[in-house]
Protein backbone atom coordinates (compact mmCIF):
# COMPACT_ATOMS: atom_id res chain seq x y z
CA UNK A 1 0.00 0.00 0.00
CA UNK A 2 2.64 2.44 0.81
CA UNK A 3 4.71 1.32 -2.46
CA UNK A 4 1.50 2.46 -4.38
CA UNK A 5 0.75 5.52 -2.26
CA UNK A 6 4.38 6.84 -3.20
CA UNK A 7 3.82 5.84 -6.91
CA UNK A 8 0.35 7.97 -6.83
CA UNK A 9 2.56 11.23 -5.11
CA UNK A 10 5.15 10.74 -7.73
CA UNK A 11 2.89 10.73 -10.78
CA UNK A 12 1.30 13.72 -8.61
CA UNK A 13 4.29 15.94 -8.45
CA UNK A 14 5.36 15.15 -12.35
CA UNK A 15 1.68 16.33 -13.21
CA UNK A 16 2.07 19.36 -11.66
CA UNK A 17 5.29 20.21 -13.80
CA UNK A 18 3.18 19.33 -16.82
CA UNK A 19 0.55 21.71 -15.46
CA UNK A 20 3.55 24.22 -15.13
CA UNK A 21 4.86 24.21 -18.63
CA UNK A 22 2.27 23.67 -20.84
CA UNK A 23 -0.32 26.80 -20.17
CA UNK A 24 2.83 28.44 -20.85
CA UNK A 25 3.40 26.80 -24.13
CA UNK A 26 0.17 27.47 -25.39
CA UNK A 27 -0.10 31.06 -24.16
CA UNK A 28 3.45 31.83 -25.57
CA UNK A 29 2.70 34.03 -28.04
CA UNK A 30 0.53 36.36 -25.46
CA UNK A 31 2.71 36.52 -22.57
CA UNK A 32 5.62 37.15 -24.72
CA UNK A 33 3.82 40.21 -26.51
CA UNK A 34 2.95 41.08 -23.21
CA UNK A 35 6.12 41.69 -21.66
CA UNK A 36 7.55 43.98 -24.26
CA UNK A 37 6.74 47.39 -22.79
CA UNK A 38 6.67 47.94 -19.31
CA UNK A 39 3.54 49.83 -18.91
CA UNK A 40 1.74 46.19 -20.69
CA UNK A 41 2.22 44.30 -17.28
CA UNK A 42 -1.01 44.56 -16.24
CA UNK A 43 -1.83 41.80 -19.42
CA UNK A 44 1.02 39.96 -18.76
CA UNK A 45 -0.61 39.99 -14.63
CA UNK A 46 -3.69 38.92 -16.14
CA UNK A 47 -2.46 35.91 -17.88
CA UNK A 48 -0.68 35.10 -14.85
CA UNK A 49 -3.33 34.21 -13.04
CA UNK A 50 -5.48 32.29 -15.77
CA UNK A 51 -1.94 30.34 -15.27
CA UNK A 52 -2.43 30.32 -11.64
CA UNK A 53 -5.69 29.13 -12.22
CA UNK A 54 -5.30 26.37 -14.40
CA UNK A 55 -2.59 25.18 -12.25
CA UNK A 56 -4.58 25.15 -9.01
CA UNK A 57 -7.80 23.62 -10.20
CA UNK A 58 -5.65 21.40 -12.44
CA UNK A 59 -4.28 19.77 -9.24
CA UNK A 60 -7.40 19.33 -7.74
CA UNK A 61 -6.53 22.76 -5.30
CA UNK A 62 -10.27 24.49 -4.44
CA UNK A 63 -9.10 27.44 -3.08
CA UNK A 64 -11.00 29.17 -0.06
CA UNK A 65 -10.68 33.37 0.12
CA UNK A 66 -12.02 35.09 3.42
CA UNK A 67 -11.44 38.39 3.11
CA UNK A 68 -11.29 41.09 6.04
CA UNK A 69 -11.13 44.15 2.82
CA UNK A 70 -11.62 43.99 -0.56
CA UNK A 71 -8.43 45.81 -2.13
CA UNK A 72 -8.91 49.03 -3.45
CA UNK A 73 -8.33 49.34 -7.30
CA UNK A 74 -5.46 51.51 -8.40
CA UNK A 75 -4.23 51.39 -4.94
CA UNK A 76 -0.43 50.34 -4.70
CA UNK A 77 0.24 47.58 -1.52
CA UNK A 78 2.79 45.58 0.04
CA UNK A 79 1.55 41.96 0.00
CA UNK A 80 3.35 39.11 2.17
CA UNK A 81 2.56 35.78 3.06
CA UNK A 82 3.65 32.63 4.62
CA UNK A 83 5.80 30.39 2.98
CA UNK A 84 5.55 26.92 2.57
CA UNK A 85 5.09 25.64 -1.12
CA UNK A 86 6.24 26.30 -4.32
CA UNK A 87 1.91 26.42 -4.72
CA UNK A 88 2.49 29.73 -2.37
CA UNK A 89 3.07 31.77 -6.04
CA UNK A 90 -0.12 30.51 -7.42
CA UNK A 91 -1.95 31.06 -4.74
CA UNK A 92 -1.17 34.38 -4.60
CA UNK A 93 -1.97 35.38 -8.09
CA UNK A 94 -5.50 33.81 -8.11
CA UNK A 95 -6.17 35.89 -4.70
CA UNK A 96 -4.95 38.63 -5.67
CA UNK A 97 -6.70 41.15 -8.63
CA UNK A 98 -4.14 44.20 -7.58
CA UNK A 99 -1.74 43.54 -10.09
CA UNK A 100 1.52 43.22 -8.16
CA UNK A 101 5.61 42.14 -8.84
CA UNK A 102 6.99 38.99 -7.35
CA UNK A 103 10.47 39.45 -5.41
CA UNK A 104 11.66 36.13 -5.57
CA UNK A 105 14.79 33.59 -5.36
CA UNK A 106 17.39 34.23 -8.59
CA UNK A 107 17.65 30.50 -9.04
CA UNK A 108 14.15 30.14 -10.22
CA UNK A 109 15.22 31.56 -13.39
CA UNK A 110 17.31 28.08 -13.88
CA UNK A 111 13.63 27.02 -14.68
CA UNK A 112 13.16 25.73 -18.46
CA UNK A 113 10.15 28.25 -20.05
CA UNK A 114 9.22 29.45 -16.70
CA UNK A 115 12.35 31.47 -15.84
CA UNK A 116 12.38 32.55 -19.38
CA UNK A 117 9.14 35.01 -18.02
CA UNK A 118 9.90 35.09 -14.29
CA UNK A 119 13.49 36.73 -15.04
CA UNK A 120 12.06 39.33 -16.60
CA UNK A 121 8.41 40.35 -14.63
CA UNK A 122 10.02 39.66 -11.09
CA UNK A 123 12.61 41.18 -9.14
CA UNK A 124 15.35 38.82 -8.89
CA UNK A 125 17.71 38.28 -5.56
CA UNK A 126 20.49 36.30 -4.58
CA UNK A 127 20.10 36.73 -0.75
CA UNK A 128 24.19 35.81 -0.69
CA UNK A 129 24.96 38.22 -2.42
CA UNK A 130 24.64 41.78 -0.41
CA UNK A 131 24.45 44.00 -3.70
CA UNK A 132 21.65 41.73 -5.24
CA UNK A 133 19.69 42.86 -2.13
CA UNK A 134 20.48 46.19 -2.22
CA UNK A 135 19.56 46.29 -6.07
CA UNK A 136 15.89 45.06 -4.99
CA UNK A 137 15.50 48.13 -3.56
CA UNK A 138 15.87 50.37 -6.76
CA UNK A 139 13.58 47.78 -9.01
CA UNK A 140 11.16 47.30 -5.99
CA UNK A 141 10.72 51.46 -6.39
CA UNK A 142 10.69 51.55 -9.81
CA UNK A 143 7.72 49.05 -10.08
CA UNK A 144 5.80 51.28 -6.98
CA UNK A 145 6.24 54.20 -9.06
CA UNK A 146 4.26 52.60 -11.99
CA UNK A 147 1.84 51.90 -9.87
CA UNK A 148 1.93 48.38 -9.48
CA UNK A 149 2.32 46.72 -6.06
CA UNK A 150 4.85 44.19 -4.60
CA UNK A 151 4.66 40.89 -3.33
CA UNK A 152 7.42 39.54 -0.54
CA UNK A 153 7.21 36.14 1.32
CA UNK A 154 9.17 37.94 4.73
CA UNK A 155 10.41 34.72 5.56
CA UNK A 156 13.35 34.52 3.30
CA UNK A 157 12.55 31.49 1.86
CA UNK A 158 10.79 28.42 3.24
CA UNK A 159 12.05 26.88 6.51
CA UNK A 160 13.92 23.47 6.27
CA UNK A 161 12.27 22.49 9.36
CA UNK A 162 8.62 21.50 8.29
CA UNK A 163 7.75 21.89 12.04
CA UNK A 164 7.63 25.53 11.95
CA UNK A 165 4.78 27.33 11.50
CA UNK A 166 6.44 30.69 10.77
CA UNK A 167 9.72 31.64 10.34
CA UNK A 168 11.12 34.62 11.56
CA UNK A 169 10.33 37.74 9.17
CA UNK A 170 13.14 39.66 7.49
CA UNK A 171 12.91 43.64 6.86
CA UNK A 172 12.81 44.63 3.68
CA UNK A 173 8.97 44.37 2.95
CA UNK A 174 8.12 46.76 5.78
CA UNK A 175 10.91 48.77 4.76
CA UNK A 176 9.57 49.32 1.54
CA UNK A 177 6.07 49.65 2.58
CA UNK A 178 7.27 52.44 5.11
CA UNK A 179 9.69 54.33 2.37
CA UNK A 180 6.25 54.39 -0.21
CA UNK A 181 3.66 55.10 2.37
CA UNK A 182 1.61 52.15 0.91
CA UNK A 183 -0.43 49.76 3.17
CA UNK A 184 0.88 46.26 3.97
CA UNK A 185 -1.47 43.39 3.00
CA UNK A 186 -1.02 40.23 5.46
CA UNK A 187 -2.38 37.18 3.67
CA UNK A 188 -2.10 33.65 5.11
CA UNK A 189 -2.34 30.30 3.54
CA UNK A 190 -3.59 27.83 5.90
CA UNK A 191 -3.04 24.17 3.87
CA UNK A 192 -0.27 24.97 1.37
CA UNK A 193 2.16 22.63 3.42
CA UNK A 194 -0.27 20.06 3.79
CA UNK A 195 -1.11 20.14 -0.08
CA UNK A 196 1.93 20.91 -1.26
CA UNK A 197 4.94 20.93 0.21
CA UNK A 198 8.87 20.87 -0.44
CA UNK A 199 8.81 16.86 0.47
CA UNK A 200 8.65 15.38 -2.94
CA UNK A 201 6.61 12.54 -1.97
CA UNK A 202 3.85 14.15 -0.38
CA UNK A 203 0.82 15.83 -1.23
CA UNK A 204 -2.83 15.66 -2.39
CA UNK A 205 -5.54 17.33 -3.74
CA UNK A 206 -8.72 19.63 -1.32
CA UNK A 207 -9.24 22.76 -0.39
CA UNK A 208 -6.54 26.23 0.62
CA UNK A 209 -7.35 28.59 3.19
CA UNK A 210 -6.26 31.99 2.42
CA UNK A 211 -7.01 34.69 4.77
CA UNK A 212 -6.86 38.37 3.36
CA UNK A 213 -6.44 40.79 7.20
CA UNK A 214 -7.19 43.99 6.73
CA UNK A 215 -4.39 45.64 5.48
CA UNK A 216 -2.09 48.37 7.77
CA UNK A 217 -1.20 51.30 7.14
CA UNK A 218 2.19 52.81 7.14
CA UNK A 219 1.22 56.47 6.90
CA UNK A 220 3.42 58.16 9.35
CA UNK A 221 5.72 55.66 10.75
CA UNK A 222 9.31 56.15 9.99
CA UNK A 223 12.10 53.21 9.12
CA UNK A 224 12.93 53.58 12.99
CA UNK A 225 9.69 51.83 13.00
CA UNK A 226 10.57 49.08 10.63
CA UNK A 227 11.54 46.31 13.24
CA UNK A 228 7.64 47.12 15.30
CA UNK A 229 5.56 46.88 12.25
CA UNK A 230 7.38 43.75 11.40
CA UNK A 231 6.71 42.35 14.54
CA UNK A 232 3.26 43.17 14.49
CA UNK A 233 2.64 42.27 10.82
CA UNK A 234 4.01 39.03 12.14
CA UNK A 235 2.05 38.48 15.31
CA UNK A 236 -1.11 38.45 13.13
CA UNK A 237 -0.27 35.75 10.83
CA UNK A 238 0.88 34.17 13.38
CA UNK A 239 -2.28 34.37 15.21
CA UNK A 240 -4.50 33.51 12.40
CA UNK A 241 -1.76 30.15 12.37
CA UNK A 242 -2.26 28.79 15.24
CA UNK A 243 -6.26 30.29 15.72
CA UNK A 244 -7.93 29.80 12.42
CA UNK A 245 -11.02 31.36 12.03
CA UNK A 246 -11.73 29.41 8.90
CA UNK A 247 -13.15 25.72 8.36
Amino acid sequence: MKLLKNILRFLYRIWFYILLGLPIVIMFPFLLISILREEWYPFYFRLARIWATIILFGMGFYPIIKREEEYKKGQSYMFVANHTSMTDVMLMLYATKNPFVFVGKAELAKIPLFGFFYKRTCILVDRKNPRSRRDVFARAQNKLNQGLSVCIFPEGGVPENENILLDTFKDGAFRLAIEHHIPIAPMIFHDNKKRFSYTFLSGSPGKMRVKAQKSIPTDGLGLEDKRKINAQVRAVMLDELENPTMN
